[in-house]
């Protein structure tokens, strides 16, 4: 099931500065953010290989998560968190607030033949 994890945070007189390493397998190959979206919503899809991080660098947002067994809700509305996401999780991000920037990383390329837009059982009464 996907998992937020704190960052590691730098205080420092001039900024703070927040890391993460060897959070997904293999390298990040990808980096795009979400803007704008406030009232829509966006992903509805899984992934064959793909790891995916969300970091809500501003505002917040809303993640529905559901691995075929477990489905759950996550809130991003702070910097410092980032949510891992595994490949066999669909997931639905929404409630963006107005002034919402979605960072996401990914391990892989981009690649059409890596998503999977049908959703689990379970997903099928939230979507």
């Amino acid at each position: 099931m996907a998992t937020i994890i704190c960052q590691n945070e730098l205080g420092y007189q001039n900024g703070d500065l927040s890391t993460f390493t060897g959070i997904v397998p293999g390298e990040i190959k990808r980096i795009f953010y979400i803007y704008g979206a406030k009232g829509q919503r966006r992903g509805g899809h899984r992934h064959h290989q793909s790891w995916n991080i969300l970091i809500c660098l501003s505002g917040k947002c809303r993640i529905y998560c559901n691995d075929g067994e477990t489905e759950k809700f996550f809130y991003l509305n702070d910097p410092k968190q980032c949510l891992v996401i595994q490949p066999k999780e669909w997931h639905i991000m929404d409630r963006f607030s107005h002034d919402a920037i979605l960072l996401v990383l990914a391990n892989t390329y981009y690649n059409e033949n890596d998503y999977i837009y049908e959703p689990y059982a379970k997903d099928k009464q939230y979507v």
